[in-house]
């Protein structure tokens, strides 16, 4: 298992969108972290299980204090609230003035994220929404603890010229100067957000500018430019919220992620827990396959028709 960081260079292409997405049609037990440190937004966007709003001070700001005595994975599920849908979250914080309690704790979240993968209890793939970054934004911080770090881009060309710089700085920085990755280094890989009548061609012409540029990157993915999907993903629209072309796009990505990655990503977790053990109540089974559902607290789009699911609120 793994920890998968999203991020964008700039703009809004729709970070926080994609990572829901991701995450809900994940195929093994998933959390969803919200680490920009400019601050989340599902506390505004999503309803708990319980119906009423997530708690804002417990996910991202109530674990600042427990990581400054030191973090164990496990740790992580104290400060975790479900969401209506029941996809398991890390709230984030209010503001980019909390951020300041998390200095110099970034590199514990990522190890702790990172190290999830092998609890024996509860075990889960973390993936993260980081937004924004730029050279300086201590979210960058997780990245040398992730499997996978994309980098989500809109198709316009100022988007593109700044995700293939942005790609082509990360994999340098990640690797040691080199732009490969190493045999401990993440991955670094592009999510284009893109018209589906286009996106095969785009997603192409943008693999090979990376390629071109010697960045280290390639587009793995992409995301259906849906603004009715999106709106039914935070529960503002009604619809089959499985039958829209995001969850159709996002369920591709997963699985063309697992065909390439997750063999190692399984083979890294079962490297660490020697002994074998059952999975607990509420976790997938190793022979889970993308896009199959999972119970509350897992990665399912049970699409219904209020549109409420897996990250949606009300």
């Amino acid at each position: 298992m793994a920890l998968i960081a999203l991020a964008a260079d700039k703009g809004s292409p729709g970070v926080t969108t994609a990572a829901v997405a991701l995450a809900a049609v994940w195929p093994r037990r998933v959390l969803l972290a919200e680490t920009d440190p400019a601050g989340g937004d599902l506390v505004y966007r999503s309803a708990a299980a319980h119906g009423g709003p997530l708690n804002p001070n417990t996910g991202m700001l109530s674990i600042a204090a427990t990581a400054r005595r030191g973090l164990v994975p496990d740790q992580l599920w104290d400060h975790v609230q479900p969401l209506s849908g029941g996809l398991e979250v890390l709230v984030g914080l209010g503001n980019s003035e909390q951020a300041a309690g998390l200095t110099g704790l970034w590199p514990t979240l990522g190890q702790a994220f990172a190290s999830l993968a092998d609890s024996p209890h509860a075990a889960a793939d973390v993936v993260a929404d980081c937004g924004r970054i730029s050279g300086d934004t201590p979210a960058v911080e997780l990245f040398p603890h992730a499997s996978l770090v994309l980098l989500v881009s809109r198709t316009e060309p100022e988007a593109l010229a700044r995700v293939r710089d942005r790609a082509a700085a990360l994999a340098g920085r990640l690797n040691g100067g080199s732009r490969v990755a190493g045999p401990g280094g993440p991955v670094v890989g592009v999510v284009l957000i893109a018209d589906t009548g286009s996106a095969a061609k785009l997603a192409s012409q943008v693999n090979d500018m990376l390629v071109h540029a010697r960045t280290g990157a390639r587009v793995v993915g992409t995301l259906a430019d849906d603004p009715a999907g999106a709106e039914q993903l935070a529960g503002r629209r009604r619809g089959r919220l499985d039958k829209s072309l995001l969850i159709r796009t996002a369920r591709k990505v997963t699985a063309d992620l697992y065909q390439q990655y997750g063999a190692a990503w399984t083979a890294s977790a079962h490297a660490a827990q020697p002994q074998p053990h059952q999975p607990q109540q509420g976790q997938y089974a190793p022979q889970s396959q993308p896009g199959q559902a999972g119970r509350p607290g897992g990665a399912a789009v049970q699409g219904r028709s209020d549109g409420r699911a897996a990250g949606a609120g009300r």
